[in-house]
């Protein structure tokens, strides 16, 4: 099985030594987004909110690269530097994830690159 690199201009760039996602056969690998904005490179400043949903739509553009959409995810892991917006995500995700929802977890960490306070990565399956 061969693998394909999926890569978009409406994501942030790799700044480390993977790729955006990696296709084989009929799974998409996402790799983890932080707040990043795709088009300066920098983080996104603001509440926490506009952090999530800017990594939720460097998820769905990602995804979108692909051929698919966020209603493919079969899987979605969350990394949180405070727990405490674990509420904001889920408020936030509805709205990018249909039901029937993904698997998920959901990861107190003590720190994330570039200082990020959220990091998102997804697997999804094309039927």
């Amino acid at each position: 099985m061969s693998r394909e690199i999926i890569q978009t201009p409406n994501a942030p760039a790799a700044i480390g030594t993977y790729s955006q996602a990696v296709r084989v056969g009929q799974t998409v690998y996402i790799s983890g987004q932080i707040p990043l904005d795709p088009q300066t490179g920098e983080m996104v400043s603001g509440d926490i909110d506009a952090e999530i949903e800017r990594v939720f739509n460097n998820l769905a553009a990602i995804a979108e690269a692909a051929g698919a959409s966020l209603a493919q995810a079969a899987r979605v892991t969350v990394f949180l530097t405070d727990l405490a917006h674990f509420a904001r995500v889920n408020e936030i995700m509805a709205r990018f994830f249909p039901q029937p929802w993904p698997a998920r977890a959901a990861l107190g960490v003590a720190q994330l690159p570039r200082g990020a306070r959220v990091e998102v990565d997804c697997i999804l399956y094309l039927d």
